[in-house]
This record gives C-alpha cells, structure tokens and sequence, in this order.
C-alpha cells in the first residue's frame, strides 16, 4: 500500500520530514557511544572490585555483543527509511515545491537530533515487538481481541461496513479488522510509526524474514545479559494475507484535520489514542460527527495525556468520570463497560520491571436520526 497523505508540503513540514530521517540516521552512532561510555565506565573500575565481579566478569565481551546488536538494528533502520521519499502518494516531502521562497535555506539548516528524538526511535523498535511478534501476542491479546470480537459482532454482515483506527502505530490492529473481511483505514500521525509501518506492510514477504533486538538499549533491571539480548523476529504472519473481502489502507496526517467527512464511518476503533489529544472534547466531537447514524465507537486504553508535562503544549487532562460525562453528554449511548482491564505496553517480558495500565474500555453507540434501532 502507499500513505495517503494529508501533510502539507510547505518548508516546515519538510523540514520535519528530514528531521526524522536523521534521527534514524543517528540511531547507530548514538547507540554505539552508549555502549564506548559503558565500557570506559567499566574499564575505571579498580582490579579489586573487577576481581570482585567474578574476575574475568564478562562485561566487555556483553558490551561487543550489545555493540553488534546496535549494528544490526542500524542495518534495519536503514531498510525501513530507504523508501522513505515515496511512500507517499503525490509529491515527495523531499521535493521543494517549485519556485518556493526559502526552500534552499530550510533545505540547509543543521537538523539538531535530540535525546527525545532517540527516545522516539527506540520506542518505534519496541514498537515492532508488540505489534509485529510473538512477543507481543499477550498484549495484543488483551488490547487487540476486545476491539475485533466486539467488530465481528456488531458487524456480521461485513458487506459494505467500513472501520477507521486512529493512532494505528504500526498497523497491525487496522490490518486485523480488514483480515476479518472488513474495509479498514488506519490513520497515523508520526512519521516514526509511518515508514516503519510501510516497511512492514510493503516489504515483508513472509513470515519471522527479519530480526530485531527490541531491547538491547535496556541496561537495567536485566535477570541476565542474554535477557537484553533476547531478538524478536518480524513478522508473525504475512502481511500480505489478507482475504478478497477486505481492504486495508493507512492514512498520514492529523486525526482532526484529515476526517471531516460526516457520517462516513460505520465504526471508529481507539485503543491507546483518545489521550494523545491537546483536548479531548475535540476528539469525541469528531468522533461524532464522522460516524454514521447508528453507528459505533469502540475505545480501549488509560488516560496517559501526552503533553501532559510538554512545556508549551496545551493540554486538557479529565479524569474517567468527566469523560464518560463527556462522551454521553455528547449524545452516545453507552453499550458495553468494563473500567478493570489490566495490561501492558511495549513490555520486555523478560524484565524484573513491569509497568501496568488499569485500562478503561467501551462500546458506544450513536443515536440514529429517525430513531430505529442499529443494524
């Protein structure tokens, strides 16, 4: 598939463009400093405290495997961003627009990557753990299975019945929905997430071809090395398994600036998305209006609020109560709740570290206008 896209192709957008890329384009040599500072660090230890570890303790030879570990991964990173100038559909961010003042300058200006920005990098290769591997069945068992049995109940009749997943990350529950023999778009904003999803989607061929190591970047709360080490192989299923029925699709861009079609989508499926919002009344209020009468939002996830604690971000933090109000006040009728789902994210199950999300989840419903019941 190609990225539909709905960003803007003025200098700023392309300059964000290129900072991505050379934040992937960094991953090596900022991973590889970390493991030069490690072993400068081990090396500064006094003999006794060295022959206290067990003598020939082994860190440097840990270290050597973590290094080729990082090189593998670089390698990788390479693959997902070598399509990165046409994955789109229409021009390449790359491509100044003609004639456009201040492109050459923007085009020039040193790209500054930030520790934030490798953050985001090593969270898009974990990312491939949960969505793309038997590591991350537990997870999308618990976050992914509610979401397509509730679908395939509300919709046994698949003809025609059109779903949208915003927040889609990599694409893997989007992909799930059109396996069920729906229509499905999948909509994401970051770019991290985008090419690496088109990676997977458009150049996996079959099953476990590729292997990352997900964790390598993990220094504490390891049982063992090997536990820092563990590889994940990619994917878990072929991509390209899809039935006749169903159709599949991503979407590039904003959320709320992209769907303003009303009463175009029969089901809108959030799972870890409503809280990425600068304000989440926006969110539901979309919600609404896009879906069809009758139609049906389905929502799994907590209440992180993303820029929460980004200096200079707006955001609008409720809590669960204010929102439910929220989102009846809005007119949806609340099907189905459950406020005591309990799971992860991202999690190295190999870890003495465990982090849990309480999570809330819910079927709604929106009104239909002359009043008869759903389909």
């Amino acid at each position: 598939i190609n990225l539909q896209s709905a960003m803007s192709a003025d200098d700023q957008e392309r300059q964000h463009f290129r900072k991505i890329l050379a934040a992937f384009r960094h991953y090596r040599r900022y991973g590889l400093q970390q493991v030069t500072d490690k072993l400068a660090q081990y090396n500064g230890l006094p003999e006794r405290h060295k022959r206290l570890m067990g003598g020939n303790s082994g860190v440097p030879e840990h270290l050597a495997r973590v290094r080729a570990s990082i090189e593998h991964n670089a390698e990788m990173i390479n693959l997902f961003i070598a399509d990165a100038n046409s994955i789109f559909d229409g021009d390449s961010p790359l491509s100044p627009c003609a004639g456009s003042e201040g492109s050459s300058s923007v085009q020039h200006q040193q790209l500054q990557v930030t520790s934030n920005d490798m953050d985001k990098v090593r969270s898009t290769i974990k990312q491939f753990a949960r969505d793309w591997s038997l590591d991350g069945a537990n997870e999308r068992a618990l976050c992914y299975e509610p979401m397509l049995r509730e679908i395939d109940r509300l919709f046994q009749l698949k003809i025609a019945r059109i779903v949208l997943v915003p927040g889609a990350g990599l694409g893997r529950l989007a992909w799930e929905v059109a396996r069920l023999g729906f229509s499905c778009q999948g909509n994401e904003w970051s770019l991290y997430m985008l090419f690496c999803s088109y990676f997977v989607i458009n150049r996996c061929s079959e099953p476990n071809c590729f292997t990352l190591y997900p964790w390598v970047h993990q220094f504490c709360n390891n049982w063992s090395w090997a536990d820092q080490l563990r590889p994940i192989t990619f994917p878990d299923v072929s991509p390209a398994d899809l039935p006749k029925s169903g159709s599949f699709s991503m979407a590039a861009g904003d959320f709320l600036e992209i769907y303003t079609e009303p009463e175009a989508w029969d089901c809108v499926a959030t799972v870890f998305f409503i809280d990425t919002a600068h304000n989440i009344a926006a969110y539901v209020e979309t919600i609404g209006r896009i879906l069809k009468p009758g139609g049906y939002w389905i929502n799994l996830g907590p209440l992180l609020y993303h820029f929460a604690d980004v200096p200079g971000e707006a955001s609008i933090e409720l809590d669960y109560a204010t929102l439910r109000q929220l989102v009846l006040g809005s007119g949806f009728e609340l099907l189905t709740e459950n406020t005591d789902i309990r799971c992860g994210y991202t999690q190295n199950e190999a870890s003495m570290l465990r982090y849990e999300y309480r999570c809330a989840y819910f079927v709604a419903r929106k009104p239909l206008c002359c009043g008869h019941d759903a389909e």
